[in-house]
């Protein structure tokens, strides 16, 4: 079976999140200028993170609120040093030709740290429906392998047809970036077990991520492949879960809860299955909104999307994250309120105490440097 199993991986990857759509701010609800999205405010987040010691950023797509996502990573290669950067990709958007050469790129001036999110939401201005959607989005995917690791390009869909040559989209890693995916949907599944490399999660209880990844596997199993699990979610780690607690009661302080409903209505992806699973997880919490030790579900009244965070001391933040890994879970891409002071403290109070690894090299993709290589001299840690 094609693939890598993930107890074969001695350790995890632990990415931070870029928000690059309007997504940082002090308190939630609470529309702070100092923390509007700009290349100025993001950029530094990207940097701290990479000093730190993460091991990947994801770097988020939304018209409305955003910046461009593969202009800011491509900006980031030279500014970076060590963490890979996972561009989420809106299938559609771009010409796929044209996608396949922009990643070949952008791969090239970051040596390889490029990791890429398949998004197959609606395109701003288009209303598609979810099988069309993803049938679109497999048709980007196919054309762009054949793009990475083949001679030509020669593609016939319902959605593109094309025949030529593949030359100026070779990547420099060997058969391109890792694919991550993040869907509930049947087609989505489907999509993700044939195609795509990393399966991402949104925090649930551990029952419904367990039966989620059975799912996947299963899935993946007919198409002879095995796809690695990851989970997006929130963090707050305090020294003392008191602290954690209130720093948590904190940012919903000054949120009006008819705001916080019309923020989550706004956004794109506000009417998907993903969203729909993440209201009820809010809803069989307790009154503090925690649904299971740790597990704090208040952070979705204000925004859509991943609506949970782990919350507590920092023995019982590594300890959440090792039982996730027990799980077979391989990817945790991690985010707080504000971003830059919580990336700070995840890295001085846990990051330490868990290993990391980057993916991609796990996965191969990386030309092997040797002291004579026209590749550069030496190591990659």
């Amino acid at each position: 079976m094609k693939g890598i199993d993930s107890l074969d991986i001695d350790g995890a990857e632990i990415s931070w999140f870029a928000p690059l759509c309007d997504g940082d701010d002090d308190f939630l609800g609470n529309r702070n200028p100092a923390y509007k999205s700009s290349w100025e405010n993001t950029s530094e987040i990207v940097k701290t993170a990479d000093n730190l010691g993460f091991r990947n950023v994801l770097c988020p797509s939304s018209y409305q609120v955003g910046q461009d996502t593969l202009s800011f990573v491509a900006a980031m290669a030279p500014l970076t040093k060590k963490i890979n950067l996972l561009a989420a990709i809106r299938c559609g958007e771009i010409h796929p030709p044209m996608l396949a050469r922009s990643i070949a790129t952008i791969d090239h001036m970051l040596k390889g740290r490029l990791t890429i999110n398949i998004i197959s939401s609606d395109l701003p201005g288009d209303q598609l429906s979810s099988s069309e959607r993803y049938s679109r989005s497999r048709e980007v995917i196919k054309i762009l392998k054949q793009a990475w690791s083949e001679d030509y390009i020669n593609f016939e869909g319902n959605y593109y047809k094309f025949k030529l040559s593949s030359t100026p989209t070779k990547t420099y890693q060997k058969g391109g970036p890792l694919l991550y995916f993040g869907g509930y949907s049947a087609d989505g599944i489907d999509l993700c077990a044939e195609h795509c490399d990393v399966y991402l999660m949104w925090p649930e209880t551990k029952n419904k991520i367990k039966a989620l990844m059975d799912k996947m596997t299963e899935k993946a199993a007919f198409y002879n492949r095995k796809v690695q699990f990851g989970l997006r979610v929130h963090i707050i780690v305090r020294k003392t879960e008191k602290e954690a607690r209130e720093y948590a009661k904190g940012l919903l302080s000054k949120l009006e809860l008819d705001l916080g409903k019309d923020i989550r209505n706004r956004s794109q992806d506000s009417n998907s299955l993903g969203v729909a699973r993440q209201s009820i997880l809010r809803e069989e919490s307790d009154k503090n909104y925690y649904v299971e030790p740790n597990l704090w579900t208040g952070i979705g009244l204000a925004r859509s999307g991943c609506g949970a965070a782990i919350v507590g001391n920092p023995d019982q933040v590594v300890e959440k994250l090792k039982n996730y890994m027990k799980m077979g879970i391989r990817s945790f891409i991690l985010s707080g309120y504000p971003h830059k002071q919580e990336c700070e403290l995840f890295a001085k109070y846990v990051l330490p105490k868990i290993k990391t690894v980057s993916l991609p090299e796990i996965f191969g993709r990386i030309p092997k440097k040797t002291p004579n290589s026209p590749l550069g001299r030496g190591k990659r840690v």
